[in-house]
């Protein structure tokens, strides 16, 4: 999506139509251009009304991130960086990173392009529906002491969830949040450094506010903020909450490690104590029941075998057909 997109859209509301010719000299363009830009966010499954006389209006309103706000609300916990557009929150947080960026560097975007999520899926971003940021943390420890980390960014997602009156949200390991088993975020964490120190962690986060169409694009269960709730709560609001929890928990992370989250992360496992099938790299399924997660977040699974440990890689979680005899 263009700049001049971007400029269009902020110019236009549900609430009354705009004329081309206004956005045209507006924007120091022509009325073929306007049209042309229309026609193009309208491709991209962006509701535009036109009605010939009156011109362009939102078929429904965008919820833009509002930096001051947000900084006001995140004080100085993060530095904040607000981008239009983006491929990727991570990989752009990434390359700062390895550029020099400080610790507690925080990349939002309005709308990423070609956002990841684990095992190479594809993120679908929705333009004022999605939160989609990333969280710069620089680790006095090194790579290898870094094990749960995702679980420990999950808890901070569930708290915040809860502060926002949403009831019913899981945890289902190793990163994603859930609602009643369906989808409504997910994280993937990436590591910079070495196995001894220092490192670098680049967590990206993805929240579903409001899909809309985009519901129908994803294969597998999903939901939204708006669903839960009843209705969508404000992008700023939500991104500040969860930023506030992420500052409490990762400070606490760095400190201690994941010991002392373990208790409470369990509680909220929705699989926990539940039969499961675990698909291995290897192309091996292993049943179980799931018996908690350990003190480095790796999962605790009660096989035929004994309680057997599986760390995140490309494990696969799902919960089994039949329980095994």
């Amino acid at each position: 999506m263009t700049p001049l997109a971007f400029s269009l859209l902020r110019r236009l509301s549900p609430s009354e139509f705009r004329s081309g010719e206004v956005l045209a000299a507006e924007l120091g363009v022509s009325r073929a251009t306007i049209c042309n830009v229309v026609a193009q966010l309208s491709r991209q499954g962006i509701g535009i009304y036109r009605l010939p006389g009156r011109g362009y209006r939102l078929a429904r309103s965008l919820d833009w991130l509002d930096a001051p706000r947000l900084e006001a609300q995140v004080g100085d916990r993060f530095l904040l960086h607000v981008l239009e557009v983006t491929d990727s929150t991570n990989t752009t947080l990434m390359r700062w990173a390895a550029e020099g960026a400080p610790h507690r560097s925080c990349l939002v975007a309005e709308l990423q392009t070609a956002g990841r999520g684990r095992r190479g899926r594809h993120w679908e971003s929705v333009l004022g529906g999605s939160l989609t940021f990333s969280v710069l943390w620089r680790f006095p420890q090194g790579v290898a002491q870094l094990s749960g980390l995702s679980l420990a960014v999950g808890l901070a997602l569930y708290r915040a969830m809860v502060a926002l009156g949403v009831r019913e949200a899981a945890l289902k390991w190793p990163n994603d949040l859930l609602h009643r088993h369906r989808k409504m975020g997910g994280i993937l964490v990436e590591l910079q450094g070495d196995a001894l120190g220092p490192a670098a962690a680049i967590i990206g986060v993805g929240i579903n506010v409001w899909l809309g169409e985009a519901r129908a694009r994803i294969d597998q269960a999903v939901t939204d903020l708006a669903t839960v709730l009843g209705e969508a709560p404000s992008r700023n609001e939500a991104l500040a909450t969860v930023l506030r929890h992420l500052d409490e928990v990762l400070s606490l992370f760095e400190a201690q490690g994941f010991a002392p989250l373990r208790a409470e992360w369990d509680a909220v496992h929705a699989y926990h104590g539940r039969h499961v099938a675990l698909s291995l790299p290897s192309g091996q399924v292993v049943q179980g029941v799931v018996a908690g997660v350990g003190e480095e977040g790796a999962l605790l699974v009660q096989t035929m075998r004994g309680v057997e440990r599986f760390g995140s890689g490309e494990i696969s979680l799902r919960p089994a057909k039949f329980a095994p005899a």
